[in-house]
């Protein structure tokens, strides 16, 4: 597979992702000249009648979902060697588990993302099909021009009509997403596993972490003190083990999250300061000031009152509990998500813990090719982020070194890498304790900056403060 360069007229440029039975790659079809993902069988399955129908399986249930809320596929063929492939529409903003790798996202987002989803399982129920394994990676992200991103379903490689459902009774889905009737023997399953699963979805975009098994999942709301009880009551009655007790249908769900959503958006909507007058606010809406002028930042949650620092070359943020400060250049202060993050994303023990990342463009933060400047930081107060950080790779970078850290407050690791792929940028990557030894959490600081910015990593880590 490694030496095709092209699939009939559409050219094969890199490889996306692999599953259980296809890989997936990104290609360009030269007539139409737009990019498309093609998945294609794997040639250890190509002997087995079984796997290729279900692999042809998926292609006809997106064809047959037919819903801008599902991924589209556009033809269908199969290469000399007898492998079937298909081509999909390409979603070129990734997937939620990409955007929830730096921790949880803010409320307001992710029931927003929910509901999305929610809406393109109801697609799915609508024409007879029913999932059985959405999670963050099988959500995918488009964009579109001037207009907020298309929320995507995609992968119905387990996905089953509805009749052929009612009496299924072999496991399949995800730990932590697969609702109980979906995990063992039973009466079968219909439409509201997937609200199960989308339930799932929603409580690890608010907690930053994959939900308990089913009947012992952790209220969102004692895992992150800015969930509100109606929100925490709504991901919670979509888990419910009884399936009578969930919400009858995706749609339902959907209407639900959205109203929470507006409500949670409006609960952020402040006023803009007068310039002469840097307010603090209550704790509900992240703030810039900058060069003596306040507005409200379009992705914050917490109590965030970011301050110009001399001459409005820095700007001071802080996190949505309170206990991290950090300054970085003025240029760097156009978004801030200020929510917290999840440990496990470093390969640390999972929890909810203190963080935020301030970046001149949020969106493209996760993404190595986007020309980002910003600044990532959070603590953990379990295992070793020096360890974790000494793992951590960028593959396409050039690794230009490590160096011991030391200054007033903080001493530690940093690694660099420069030359990302697509990219003339550095990546920076700290792992710092006090100076002074103490128990104070150890910290993780992930640095971006285009080449130009100059390298401003020493003086970001030398600005950090904790509270107690």
């Amino acid at each position: 597979m490694h030496s095709l360069e092209r699939i009939g007229r559409y050219r094969l440029e890199r490889r996306l992702g692999a599953g259980g039975f296809g890989v997936v790659w990104l290609a360009h079809d030269d007539v139409l000249d737009a990019a498309v993902a093609i998945k294609v069988l794997t040639e250890n399955w190509v002997d087995r009648l079984d796997v290729r129908e279900r692999f042809l399986s998926e292609a006809r249930l997106l064809r047959k979902a037919g819903s801008s809320r599902v991924v589209q596929v556009y033809d269908i063929g199969e290469l000399p060697d007898g492998r079937p492939y298909f081509v999909m529409e390409y979603a070129d903003g990734g997937t939620l588990a990409d955007r929830i790798e730096a921790g949880p996202l803010p409320v307001a987002e992710a029931l927003r993302l929910t509901a999305l989803a929610a809406r393109g399982a109801a697609a799915l129920h609508t024409a007879g099909i029913v999932h059985r394994d959405i999670k963050p990676s099988n959500v995918l992200l488009r964009s579109t021009p001037g207009g907020p991103d298309r929320v995507l379903l995609a992968d119905l490689g387990l996905a089953k009509s509805l009749a052929q459902a009612s009496g299924l009774t072999i496991a399949a889905g995800s730990a932590g997403y697969a609702p109980p009737e979906q995990t063992g023997p039973g009466s079968g399953i219909d439409a509201r596993a997937d609200v199960y699963s989308l339930g799932a979805l929603g409580h690890h975009l608010v907690t930053g972490s994959v939900p308990g098994p089913p009947g012992r999942v952790e209220r969102p709301d004692r895992l992150r003190t800015d969930v509100g009880p109606e929100a925490a009551r709504a991901l919670v009655r979509a888990m419910e083990p009884d399936r009578e007790r969930r919400w009858p249908t995706a749609d339902a769900f959907a209407a639900e999250l959205e109203r929470l959503a507006g409500e949670a958006e409006a609960g952020r909507a402040l006023p803009a300061p007068r310039p002469d007058r840097p307010v603090r606010r209550p704790r509900r809406a992240a703030l810039l000031a900058l060069t003596g002028v306040a507005v409200a930042c379009a992705v914050g949650v917490g109590a965030v009152l970011l301050r110009h620092g001399p001459a409005a070359k820095t700007v001071a943020v802080e996190d949505g509990t309170g206990r991290i400060a950090i300054k970085v250049p003025a240029s760097w202060g156009g978004q801030l998500r200020d929510s917290g993050w999840n440990p496990r994303s470093l390969g640390l023990t999972a929890g909810s813990e203190p963080g935020l990342v301030v970046a001149n463009r949020l969106a493209g933060w996760t993404d190595l090719r986007a020309g980002v400047d910003g600044a990532f930081v959070g603590l953990s107060k379990h295992g070793d982020v020096t360890a974790a950080v000494r793992a951590i790779t960028h593959p396409g970078c050039h690794y230009a070194g490590s160096r011991p850290y030391s200054g007033a407050r903080w001493h530690g690791l940093i690694r660099t890498w420069d030359g990302c792929p697509g990219g003339d940028g550095r990546v920076t990557e700290a792992a710092l304790g006090a100076a002074g030894g103490g128990a104070r959490p150890q910290v993780y600081v992930q640095i971006r900056q285009e080449s130009g910015t100059g390298d401003t990593a020493d003086g970001v880590i030398g600005s950090l403060r904790l509270a107690p």
